[in-house]
């Protein structure tokens, strides 16, 4: 751990957070991102490789990070995309068998900065109660950092899907029978290998043409999760629209949010989102209540939805969780079943994806 250096977080509204700089430090001593909060009391490597907080900077509300260290096996993706971390307490000691880097040394080797030492509590209750909002933290001074939290546009109106997507299609052999093809918008890795026991996953780059994905001739096609506000992707609901009846589709998180804009549905900003593992939601078939991992900013305006239907709700908030086509074989879920970290019950979803491959194509 490197010498203790006074670090310090300021919101875009001016509110001060002190504390102490971990990680990498940037050359101007400034990162900058919208400040979002994470329940999680695991998992902190898979959350901080999760493509989907690119933009963000994630507040940890656990006091105690780092205490098992990391891993190469528990990467989400190639490398981290959100802009920093901030947490209480960090570990000084890595003690776990899988442990192969400390938490430090992690932040360092991908260039990362974060900010330890902070009352999380009282930042989480801050941005619980006023929204999530962008903030700059680091060794600058608080003049500048204020500077940089208001210049920092945040993931409003922004591509960012473009910045983690996949440069070149890849292919993940699995050791079921089917062909799926899964559309890159910021894909975890976890969600690969759930897929993978369904069948062989060709991954393809988010900008991929309908015809491109058709011409692989797949058994059904994902759409991943990924970071950023769906309004600002035009170009992949109208791929979406060309897929719709052609071929079975699965959506998680993003993937579910374009379906259902694709299908009609308006798409609005929660005040603070939804970023940890222990979110009730209700599967409406059957009253059954699962316990879910969950990432996201934006959500589906429920009142709005048009041929589809509802089929999960976030018990919190009552917020749309799931929906499923009337009139082609689609349906998506706003949460992430594969859980990388958090619970496992929602992992039957995959399961109903190959039914409804196995179903579609009995027909053909």
């Amino acid at each position: 751990m490197s010498p203790f250096v006074e670090a310090a977080l300021v919101l875009r509204d001016g509110t001060l957070f002190e504390g102490e700089a971990i990680g990498a430090t940037p050359p101007d001593g400034i990162s900058s991102g919208e400040v979002v909060f994470n329940t999680v009391m695991t998992g902190y490597q898979e959350v901080i490789t999760d493509p989907s907080y690119a933009g963000q900077i994630i507040t940890f509300t656990y006091p105690h990070i780092g205490n098992y260290g990391v891993n190469e096996t528990d990467y989400e993706s190639r490398g981290t995309f959100c802009r920093g971390v901030i947490i209480r307490d960090p570990s000084r000691i890595s003690s776990n068998f899988r442990s192969e880097r400390d938490f430090n040394d992690f932040l360092i080797h991908h260039n990362l900065a974060g900010l330890a030492g902070v009352d999380t509590r009282r930042l989480t209750r801050h941005i619980r109660d006023l929204g999530a909002m962008t903030g700059a933290f680091g060794t600058a001074d608080e003049t500048a950092l204020r500077t940089a939290a208001e210049a920092e546009p945040g993931t409003d109106g922004v591509d960012l899907v473009a910045t983690v997507t996949c440069d070149e299609p890849y292919t993940v052999t699995g050791t079921g029978p089917r062909r799926i093809v899964a559309m890159d918008f910021g894909i975890k890795k976890s969600i690969l290998t759930q897929l993978a026991a369904v069948g062989t996953v060709d991954v393809v780059p988010a900008s991929t043409s309908a015809d491109d994905v058709l011409a692989q001739k797949p058994d059904g096609v994902f759409l991943s999760n990924g970071p950023g506000d769906p309004d600002e992707l035009p170009h992949l609901r109208e791929t979406i629209d060309q897929l719709l009846g052609e071929v079975p589709i699965f959506g998680i998180c993003l993937g579910h949010q374009l379906l259902a804009a694709t299908l009609g549905a308006k798409i609005f900003k929660l005040p603070f989102g939804h970023h940890g593992g222990n979110q009730p939601v209700q599967r409406l078939a059957d009253g059954r209540v699962e316990i879910t991992s969950q990432n996201h900013n934006f959500a589906v305006d429920a009142a709005t939805l048009v041929d589809a239907k509802l089929t999960h709700v976030n018990l919190n908030d009552n917020t749309v969780q799931g929906i499923t086509s009337t009139s082609v074989p689609a349906f998506s879920v706003q949460y992430h079943p594969e859980a990388g970290p958090g619970p496992h019950d929602s992992r039957y979803l995959f399961a109903e994806f190959e039914q409804l491959m196995e179903d579609f194509h009995a027909k053909a």
